[in-house]
């Protein structure tokens, strides 16, 4: 630490001015958007140590505080049920009996809503998509209509309990930092959350008619009607070799756009549509995957990377094309695929690629992934489901390989959980050795691998919160959160209570869009925390408030990773997302101010 002694600036204690230039350079980095989230809190820990902000011997510290361990925990048991695919069997019997599109939106939000209390929400989403896409298919309907309300109620599901969000365990942890004897238990957000969420159910069953139907109603066997770039090579003897450009299209019946012609040594040209064919080209196209397939069976060509794997010994394997959505975990972010080297390393083939809002003008060797994008793989279907798992990617096809043995394991991963809850309500266990419990019960039951359980957690987010937790402490000891909360205390005196918790909701909810929603309670629950206190009210009502709006982003794809993976898969751009958001976060705001300051009397 640098000692900066009683140094001032802006009439400030140094060490209050460097909290503040912490907060704003963590801001900008999280909506720059080019270091991911985890090295950006990484070197705001190593600036805060630096500058005084942390006392450096209680710099990582972050990492031995429990909400550490109940993180990791969740993401085991998560992984475990959503591996067996238990709970996909079961909706997906129960979604062929409902044939009304405001029964189905209803059902499948219901479902991913009330499990993401208990199993971390990008889970639940990742084994509720495949049904809702096949749900579409078997309707005929848009994957628009399901994708959406399906993220919004895995995020508002999650404020039911300790457990269902990341704000709910953080806010815990900064009630006991201002004092508090214990943190929060488990179901202690239920009454507001579990009222909220049937709330939020009932609106997206009839607020789906305001998402826009930008992918097209599929039929059963379709692939939905997303768009990808893939590249196909002219063969000998094709018949499009001498004609032009313009009869690829003809043959697609115009479901089909040329957007690049690779010859010459790889070359990449734009050309118009009188450009003459000749054998050996590479045609890179934009299309669904059916337009794409019609095309390759009546011309003769060849889709690129469809190269000859190396097939598995013994049995009688199969190549299998399977979709999936990259998640931001994903190893493939940020490279391309001739850097990831995806044939020899994990024996798949990329045979084309979707970004929602976005025309992909490189090659698709050269193309840098991102998060929400689709991809097409091909693979052997023995060594598929193991190449997605490493790659980080989410199948949006129910692939039909839970069996009867998965299902069984998926009863007893369900049983685990159940039980580690019932001793955690009885309060014959901490919340962190529940749960704890649990993640070592699903290994020695042998519901997950070691390597399967070590992939299952989320490593950047441990690390990012391991490294946050001491600058939200430093904040609060230097002082930093009361000079922003006698701010707001000046504006707030001669407010109605109900009034200034409902600032601190919307507020909550306004900053977490930029700011990663973890980020978001570590900064704002000190903040609310003297809020309350300079304005004689009771704490916890107002770190409710920032947990919720925290928890609940509906606004934007980018300020929680599961209104990204549907971004994809349902053709959404950027500002859909008010349209079925804005309403509900009303919603939220309004119900929420008044169901805290019920059950949480503000004095």
């Amino acid at each position: 630490m640098i000692p900066f002694g009683q140094l001032t600036a802006f009439g400030l204690p140094f060490v209050q001015v460097a909290a503040f230039g912490l907060v704003i350079a963590m801001l900008a980095l999280f909506m720059w958007g080019r270091l991911r989230y985890d090295l950006v809190a990484m070197l705001i820990l190593l600036a805060a140590a630096i500058l005084g902000v942390v006392n450096p011997k209680h710099a990582f510290v972050g990492f031995s505080n429990p909400v550490i361990i109940i993180i990791a925990s969740v993401l085991i048991v998560s992984k475990a049920i959503s591996k067996s695919g238990v709970l996909n069997g079961m909706m997906s019997a129960l979604m062929s009996r409902v044939s009304s599109t405001s029964g189905q939106v209803g059902m499948l939000t219901a479902f991913v809503t009330f499990l993401s209390a208990f199993i971390k929400n990008v889970g639940t989403l990742g084994i509720f998509m495949p049904v809702a896409m096949e749900t579409a298919k078997r309707s005929g309907r848009s994957p628009s209509i399901y994708l959406m309300p399906l993220a919004f109620g895995s995020l508002i599901g999650g404020t039911i309990t300790k457990i269902g969000t990341s704000p709910n365990l953080l806010i815990s942890e900064v009630r006991v930092q201002n004092g508090a004897a214990e943190p929060f238990a488990l179901f202690d957000f239920l009454w507001v959350g579990l009222p909220l969420s049937i709330a939020a159910i009932l609106f997206l069953m009839v607020g789906w008619r305001l998402v826009p139907q930008r992918v097209p109603a599929a039929k059963p066997g379709d692939s939905g009607g997303a768009h990808y770039t893939t590249e196909l090579r002219v063969l000998a003897g094709s018949p499009l070799i001498g004609k032009q450009i313009s009869e690829i299209e003809t043959l697609a019946d115009g479901d089909l756009v040329v957007t690049s012609i690779i010859r010459d040594n790889g070359h990449q040209y734009f050309p118009s549509r009188s450009w003459i064919l000749y054998e050996g080209d590479i045609i890179a196209v934009r299309a669904d995957p059916k337009a794409a397939a019609t095309v390759v069976d009546k011309a003769k060509l060849q889709i690129v990377g469809v190269d000859e794997l190396e097939a598995p010994e013994g049995g009688h394997p199969e190549l299998e094309i399977l979709e999936a959505v990259v998640t931001e975990d994903s190893p493939l972010v940020g490279n391309t695929p001739q850097a990831m080297r995806l044939r020899r390393r994990y024996d798949v083939n990329l045979l084309a690629i979707s970004r929602a809002g976005h025309q992909i003008a490189t090659r698709i060797g050269h193309h840098r992934f991102k998060p929400g994008d689709v991809i097409v793989f091909q693979g052997w279907s023995e060594r598929l489901p193991a190449a997605m798992q490493e790659l980080g990617c989410l199948p949006l096809a129910d692939r039909g390989l839970s069996g009867l043995g998965r299902q069984r394991q998926g009863l007893l991963s369900l049983a685990v959980l159940g039980l580690s809850i019932v001793l955690i309500s009885l309060k014959l266990v901490p919340v962190d050795v529940g749960f704890f419990g649990a993640a070592v019960l699903i290994l020695l039951f042998k519901q997950l691998s070691l390597k399967e359980a070590y992939e299952a957690i989320e490593w950047p987010v441990i690390i990012m919160l391991g490294c946050l937790i001491p600058v939200g402490e430093g904040l609060k000891e230097t002082g930093a959160t009361d000079v922003v909360a006698q701010v707001l205390s000046t504006w707030a005196t001669n407010m109605p209570g109900i009034y200034a918790l409902g600032m601190m909701l919307v507020a909550s909810m306004i900053l977490t869009p930029f700011l990663h929603h973890a980020a978001a309670v570590l900064v704002l629950g000190p903040v609310a925390a003297v809020l309350a206190t300079n304005l004689g009210y009771n704490i916890d009502p107002f770190l409710m408030a920032v947990a919720l709006g925290c928890a609940c982003d509906f606004l934007t794809p980018i300020g929680h990773q599961n209104n990204l993976l549907v971004m994809g898969p349902g053709g959404y751009r950027f500002f859909d997302y008010w349209r079925l958001g804005l309403p509900l976060s009303i919603i939220i705001a309004v119900g929420g101010t008044l169901l805290i300051a019920y059950v949480w009397p503000l004095q």
